[in-house]
């Protein structure tokens, strides 16, 4: 299984985390990116959790906010751009 968690601000980040917790728990084998854009970085930033290893954040909202991810975050150029190519390859999408 592989699923895309899409966070574009902060209370969708925290479905997105919970989400993700659930798949976890009862899919450890499952692939898994909370892909972050727009309001979600700040909030994903400013919060750390559990479910941040499966964090991706978007290069493009970091600049807009003059931020940089802590040590070991992954980052995209654009998070839409990452999102569509993922499901290219057949990963499930799923808005959170």
């Amino acid at each position: 299984m592989k699923v895309l968690i899409h966070a574009a601000d902060a209370a969708s980040l925290e479905r997105a985390r919970s989400n993700a917790r659930n798949l976890i728990r009862e899919g450890p084998d499952a692939e898994i990116e909370i892909v972050v854009n727009a309001g979600a970085v700040a909030a994903a930033l400013d919060a750390p959790d559990e479910t941040d290893d499966h964090l991706v954040l978007c290069s493009n909202t970091l600049k807009r906010l003059g931020r940089e991810p802590r040590e070991g975050l992954v980052r995209v150029p654009a998070a839409i751009v990452h999102l569509v190519r993922r499901q290219e390859e057949g990963w499930a999408y799923v808005r959170a």
